[in-house]
């Protein structure tokens, strides 16, 4: 099973990122399935089941810290997705700092930004990005070249190793990399037990 957990601030794009991401899976006949964790409210679940018929499934972690959520479910959600047939699991996260539960080892950690939020937006985030494989920059389009340059030294300045992919989530122009990176992720073994 390939696993990606993304995660990021509400609004950035997260769920149109892996939209784009599911609907070039597909094509290439990869068998997604769906973890949406929030605190009390999503429906991205149906939407991505409706549009694409994958399985999907949403986890509210109430009064509880979606990353500590994410380490009580993950380990059901991985032999539930391999149950349906599925050959990666896409996580996506309300948590809003991965301190608790930062990405998992043999997974792909994606943070989704928002150019528009700010310069020092990436000295903020902590973990969710500094421990990230990949930060996913959206809204591009929003600000000049030379926001997007201070925006990805601010994103180096904290994660000088992380992969930056700016992409415009609307229309899924810059995903085909991100999709690469999950074909080339390593199998992410659990114990089904």
């Amino acid at each position: 099973m390939k696993l990606v957990i993304c995660a990021g601030p509400a609004t950035t794009g997260k769920t149109s990122v892996l939209r784009h991401m599911i609907r070039k899976l597909l094509a290439e006949e990869l068998r997604p399935a769906y973890l949406k964790i929030d605190v009390q409210f999503a429906e991205e679940d149906k939407q991505l089941k409706r549009e694409f018929g994958i399985p999907t499934r949403k986890v509210y972690s109430g009064e509880l810290c979606p990353d500590h959520c994410n380490v009580m479910v993950l380990g059901d959600a991985l032999m539930w997705a391999c149950r349906q047939g599925c050959n990666a699991l896409l996580v996506e996260t309300a948590g809003l700092c991965l301190r608790c539960s930062p990405y998992v080892d043999g997974g792909l950690g994606l943070v989704v930004l928002e150019a528009t939020s700010g310069m020092n937006l990436p000295l903020k985030v902590g973990p969710m990005l500094s421990l990230a494989d990949i930060a996913v920059v959206t809204k591009i389009d929003r600000v000049s070249q030379a926001e997007r340059e201070v925006f990805r030294a601010r994103i180096q300045d904290v994660a000088p190793n992380v992969n930056i992919r700016e992409v415009n989530a609307l229309y899924g122009i810059g995903i085909e990399p991100l999709v690469e990176r999950v074909r080339q992720a390593r199998e992410t073994g659990f114990d089904d037990q």
